[in-house]
């Protein structure tokens, strides 16, 4: 869909706005809102501002682990249309006009409007003005400080801001245009979000059924005598993981006795990541010339994690060798004429889908998996064959499901960066859109 630019433009001050429509008007953000402080309401609602969700009860998400204080009677009370800023985050966008009534921390900025006649505004264009991209750039440019993360956006910088104003009534009619616009997009993203995670149960659902049941619809089976496991193949065996596997702990780091004598690059928990292993800038500990066959990493072992996220896999496929931390285990078959970690690979994938590595007491993830404890966990072994077709079955599956997943998820980029696009468009006087509501 095209649209149409206004007929007459004219130049401004501002000339990091360009251009813009020659009726509208060019006014300094002081004029149009004035800097709130009104605290002792600690039993209103906690609210926080996300630069993807603009203001939101706190408690509606579960990404903010920012713990409040327990005093709340400084926090700034903020009613339905107040401008609520993270002045640290302003630069990311965290800034927006809250829907809601409730209260915000003290380090926050909170503002009122108070412009009136043609100064006049309505609240939900200057939520979408104030977020759009050029604004951003804005507050990043205006804001000080020497680390990034600690950039502050003082109020008088801020309010220096020039805003862009149309009619009211044009104001009413781009966040009508937007509303509607942006909620037909995010709706497409949502479908294309849902679609996706459909995709990774059905990939999850099809390892969990292939390493446990095999490729062949018709064998005979038997009980495994394992609740999660279920039936396996007959002639599969079903035993502990150290019947099979040789497991071991990497080495404690300890920088005190860095001699660098003897310096070898270390995986650490974080460079083993589902299916992929980082190897650049790795650091580097002693590992002495009796340690080397027992810390070495050589082609083909299975790197699990043992903290953080329990279970998180990868094989080494490096012709050259390395070294681990403490934080993994290395699990190598006992005789590679029975044992493949490519089957190992997905048969951890799926205990950690199906949360094996749990506590059977309260269900909480376990903060470590001792190695003794991995040992002792039972699963179902295939012969070598079988483990090397079901193995190259998956990762062909993981291929396909793989690329369709990208292919959406570009998808869902580029329709993020027209919503992006249309917003800037609209509140800056690019596109025309009165005609369109």
């Amino acid at each position: 869909m095209t649209f149409p630019s206004y007929d007459c433009f004219k130049s401004i001050d501002a000339d990091w706005l360009g251009k813009v429509p020659s009726h509208w008007e060019v006014v300094r953000l002081r004029y149009l809102f004035k800097r709130v402080k009104r605290t002792n309401c600690p039993e209103k609602e906690l609210l926080s501002v996300y630069r993807d969700y603009g203001v939101i009860p706190k408690n509606s998400r579960d990404d903010n682990h920012n713990k409040p204080s327990d005093d709340l009677s400084p926090y700034q009370l903020v009613e339905s249309g107040d401008l609520v800023m993270n002045k640290m985050k302003a630069w990311q966008g965290s800034i927006a006009i809250s829907e809601y009534e409730g209260i915000v921390s003290p380090a926050y900025f909170v503002y009122s409007f108070s412009g009136v006649g043609k100064n006049s505004t309505h609240s939900k264009y200057v939520h979408y003005l104030l977020r759009s991209p050029a604004y951003i750039t804005q507050y990043m440019a205006r804001s000080k400080g020497i680390r990034v993360n600690q950039w502050d956006l003082e109020p008088e910088a801020f309010e220096h801001i020039e805003v862009l104003l149309p009619t009211i009534e044009e104001q009413k009619t781009i966040a009508t245009f937007l509303d509607r616009e942006t909620q037909r997009i995010d709706s497409l993203i949502e479908e294309k979000q849902n679609f996706i995670k459909l995709l990774k149960e059905k990939r999850q659902a099809l390892i969990s059924h292939v390493v446990t049941k095999g490729l062949n619809p018709n064998v005979e089976m038997q009980d495994s005598g394992i609740e999660w496991i279920g039936q396996v193949p007959k002639h599969w065996s079903v035993c502990k993981l150290s019947y099979r596997y040789e497991v071991l702990l990497g080495k404690m780091l300890d920088e005190k006795k860095i001699t660098k004598r003897h310096l070898g690059n270390y995986l650490r928990n974080t460079d083993v990541q589902w299916g992929k292993i980082n190897t650049q800038n790795l650091p580097a500990m002693d590992f002495k010339p009796s340690e080397i066959e027992r810390y070495q990493v050589l082609k083909g072992d299975l790197l699990i994690c043992e903290g953080g996220e329990v279970g998180r896999c990868a094989i080494w496929k490096n012709e050259h060798s390395c070294f681990y931390q403490k934080a993994l285990h290395r699990a190598r078959p006992l005789q590679t004429e029975k044992d493949s970690t490519n089957f190992l690979f997905y048969v951890i994938s799926d205990a950690v889908n199906q949360k094996r590595f749990e506590s059977a007491s309260n269900k909480a993830t376990i903060a470590h998996l001792p190695a003794e404890a991995l040992r002792k966990y039972v699963f179902a072994f295939p012969p070598l064959n079988e483990q090397i077709e079901i193995s190259t079955f998956l990762d062909a599956q993981h291929t396909i499901i793989e690329t369709l997943i990208e292919e959406v998820s570009l998808s869902i980029e580029l329709l993020k960066e027209h919503r992006t696009s249309l917003i800037s468009a609209s509140v800056t006087g690019k596109i025309d859109v009165r005609e369109a509501v």
